[in-house]
């Protein structure tokens, strides 16, 4: 005797988790956990923010930065219609999106999505939603790696990733979509601001 099929999840199933509780995703029909942030991996967020939204989270330049971009982490957006995804780290050109995205989830696509690599699902961050963000139209992905203390940058090409950069704790890089600042990587590691 087989078991019966299971039914597809929906949005409704997924919106029926208490908020409080919802730290899962919905992939084609299925409701995924996150991970729990290990120490590194919230260390690795928290310097991707403190690096990037003080710049670049205001509408126009100043001495601040040179702003131009919404910068949000762990929002729920809706890709590709079925699929709600929780990016670490992800944002909006204000150029593109005047407004800064709301609702949950937030139905617009962003121009760029930052995983930080928790080592119990780094499938997810380094297939799974590498190759969804592809089909979805993101124009940057980028992958920070506590194990390995490294960024990799990738541009969306004609159906394929481009390597756009990859670098290690020691480099200080210009960062494609944010190269407008010096970006010493160590900094998302822990590492304080030259």
């Amino acid at each position: 005797m087989t078991a019966p099929a299971r039914k597809p999840a929906t949005e409704a199933d997924f919106f029926a988790i208490p908020e409080g509780e919802r730290n899962h995703e919905l992939w084609d029909g299925e409701i995924v956990e996150r991970a729990a942030p290990s120490g590194e991996h919230a260390n690795a967020q928290s310097g991707v923010v403190s690096v990037i939204k003080p710049r670049y989270q205001r509408r126009g330049g100043g001495d601040g930065g040179p702003g131009g971009w919404s910068i949000y982490t762990e929002a729920d957006v809706r890709v590709l219609g079925t699929k709600i995804v929780r990016p670490d780290v992800c944002g909006w050109r204000r150029e593109r999106v005047a407004e800064a995205p709301r609702g949950m989830p937030i139905d617009l696509r962003p121009d760029w999505v930052c995983e930080v690599v928790s080592p119990s699902n780094a499938n997810d961050d380094l297939v799974r939603k590498l190759n969804l963000n592809l089909a979805a139209g993101i124009e940057h992905y980028w992958i920070v790696d506590p194990r390995d203390e490294t960024l990799t940058v990738h541009r969306h090409g004609e159906g394929a990733w481009i390597l756009a950069l990859r670098a290690e704790r020691a480099d200080v890089v210009r960062a494609e979509l944010f190269d407008a600042i010096e970006l010493p990587v160590g900094v998302l590691f822990g590492d304080d601001p030259p």
